[in-house]
């Protein structure tokens, strides 16, 4: 199927721009030998396979870029590996559009008369860099649409599976407005859509607990609550779930039921994650490079993967990246923290129980982690705080991919790649019998090293801004970056908690900073503490110092022209300087807005 053809239109933009800017002609082809956009004698021809001969014999130009994905520079078109010349070409420079591994299309150059070829030929080298960068652009808009039509899908899936569950279900916004319900929301309220979408969930149901979950982030499982309707009152069963986003609720949703079960659909509801691509792994270094190249070749296979790193390194970002990367991608990711879950209830979570399997238990049973995970994943975070007697099940799994739930005796086959992750040295348990030697090593399969932060220092920096840009836009504030000292300060400092304690630093700065740039001032005590602390800092260190206590001295005046108590006119006189020196002052510490 073709790659290129959904993006045509700019395809076609991009090559008419490409053909006046340099005066030649532009082909683009795709992977099936058909002419996606072209110009001059090839304009007429999009849409075709013309020339058979020159596209399907392997010895011929285009053939040989599809299959070698190297760069072509034909100085005689009258040469045998050409290809027939019925158009009258002459030259041609062409290369492969590449999309991640695979390669797409064919970007060519083609010169028709003698200027043309000199343009061609003597610039080869420039044009070559810039035909490989046109191409990469054709291959950006490519994944660019197929992640729009991703998303599409995935909200179409997510309003069928809505419908399709037996249990109502009520969707708000932070505002308490109702977002989305389903049919069974319908039946159970006694309400049509249109009378349920739009309205505030507290006119329709003036106790819902969904303005609670709102306030607090906080959400609950079968809690019992009553619903009215004109004379008649309704016993629910109520499960609630935020929806938070860096630890703020932005909306809320209402699995209820009268008195029935929610099981693996609602779980669908809830779990659906969001897709992440290996390249939106922040860091440029060669060592998060190395990694994000291995975990491409690690995502296409079924292998079970560990990976070890100390805690906020991101290894839950290479196990989603690694599922949203391999064949599995469309199938579900589920997320398991062993370290978690109470040891009484991690069997039943992992493995689902039967009805009457223990006091409490639900009616009709529920499946556990690796039922829902069933073609695709499942990751295993902390994995060495997993109980040993636990371990031993979770090793019958692996080996023979099937479970058993709790209190049955019915075998359910499971098609799940694992990926486990822990902060620990397993093999140090494996010596102390704290951990299972035979599943360590069927856990690693294949070992992924995620390093600590300071043995990438080249990355703080890209860390920074990402971190900067995200706090900045989600508080309103117009910082515009770090200064340079804090900018030493945060590549010197060891993050012994690593990415995690970055941003938590970042997001605390982009709090406390007044100004355009952060400051010294306005980082953690701890960083701020161990950059002045530094031995080969100390003048740099007094004259920070001193500037920290001018500018509060400066914030400390403002604030009472703030708040009424002193005229801006008198500033001068009450810290003894001149009015031009108050301004430059001012202007110095990024206080003149104040």
């Amino acid at each position: 199927m073709s790659r290129l053809w959904p993006i045509a239109a700019k395809a076609q933009q991009i090559a008419e721009t490409i053909s006046v800017v340099l005066g030649v002609e532009t082909e683009i082809v795709d992977n099936e030998f058909t002419i996606v956009a072209g110009t001059g004698k090839y304009r007429r021809l999009v849409g075709t396979k013309d020339y058979e001969a020159r596209y399907h014999n392997s010895q011929y130009l285009y053939a040989r870029v599809l299959k070698t994905g190297e760069t072509f520079v034909i100085e005689d078109a009258a040469c045998d590996l050409y290809g027939p010349r019925d158009l009258g070409e002459i030259g041609e420079i062409c290369c492969a559009i590449r999309l991640r591994e695979e390669i797409i299309g064919v970007l060519a150059l083609v010169a028709f008369d003698d200027l043309q070829r000199s343009r061609l030929l003597t610039h080869r080298e420039d044009l070559q860099e810039f035909l490989q960068n046109m191409a990469s652009l054709l291959a950006s808009h490519v994944a660019e649409v197929e992640a729009y039509n991703r998303i599409n899908i995935e909200s179409k899936r997510l309003e069928v599976i809505i419908e399709s569950i037996s249990q109502g279900i009520i969707a708000v916004d932070q505002n308490g407005l109702i977002t989305h319900c389903n049919q069974e929301a319908e039946k159970l309220t006694r309400r049509p859509k249109d009378k349920l979408i739009g309205f505030s969930v507290l006119d329709i149901w003036p106790h819902s607990p969904l303005a609670d979950v709102i306030k607090t982030g906080q959400g609950y499982k079968d809690k019992e609550e009553f619903y009215h309707h004109n004379n008649s009152k309704i016993h629910l069963l109520v499960s609630a779930t935020p929806v938070l986003l860096n630890n703020r609720a932005l909306g809320a949703v209402a699995l209820f039921r009268d008195l029935d079960e929610a099981r693996k659909s609602a779980y669908a509801i809830a779990s659906t994650e969001r897709n992440l691509e290996i390249n939106q792994i922040k860091g440029a270094s060669s060592k998060i490079n190395d990694l994000k190249n291995q975990a491409l070749r690690v995502a296409q296979s079924n292998s079970t993967v560990l990976i070890i790193g100390e805690s906020g390194t991101g290894k839950e970002l290479f196990a989603r990246a690694i599922h949203y990367a391999s064949p599995r991608q469309d199938k579900p990711l589920v997320i398991v923290n062993c370290g978690a879950i109470p040891e009484t209830l991690l069997e039943s979570e992992l493995f689902g129980y039967e009805e009457g399997a223990f006091t409490g238990a639900r009616k009709g049973g529920r499946p556990g982690k690796f039922e829902l995970a069933d073609g695709g994943t499942i990751f295993l975070d902390e994995i060495g705080d997993l109980p040993l007697h636990l371990q031993v099940k979770l090793l019958h799994v692996l080996q023979r991919k099937q479970v058993e739930r709790v209190g049955g005796n019915k075998v359910i086959p499971v098609d799940v790649r694992v990926i486990a992750a822990t902060n620990r040295n397993l093999e140090a348990m494996c010596a102390k019998g704290e951990f299972r030697e035979d599943l360590y090593y069927r856990l690693s399969v294949i070992p992924f090293s995620v390093p600590p932060l300071r043995e990438r220092r080249e990355d703080i920096e890209i860390l920074m801004d990402h971190f900067l840009q995200k706090y900045r836009h989600l508080m309103g504030k117009q910082i515009r970056g770090f200064s340079e000292d804090i900018r030493k300060a945060f590549l010197a400092y060891h993050w012994p908690g690593n990415i995690r304690e970055l941003e938590n630093a970042v997001e605390y700065a982009v709090n406390m900073e007044p100004s355009e740039y952060i400051c010294l001032d306005s980082i953690p005590a701890k960083i701020r503490s161990f950059w002045l602390r530094r031995d080969h800092t100390k003048q740099i260190n007094l004259e920070e110092q001193i500037k920290h206590y001018e500018k509060q001295l400066l914030l400390g005046y403002l604030k009472q022209v703030k708040d009424g108590k002193l005229n801006f006119t008198d500033l001068p006189a009450a810290l003894g300087i001149s009015r031009a020196t108050l301004y430059r002052k001012l202007k110095q510490h990024r206080l003149y807005d104040k």
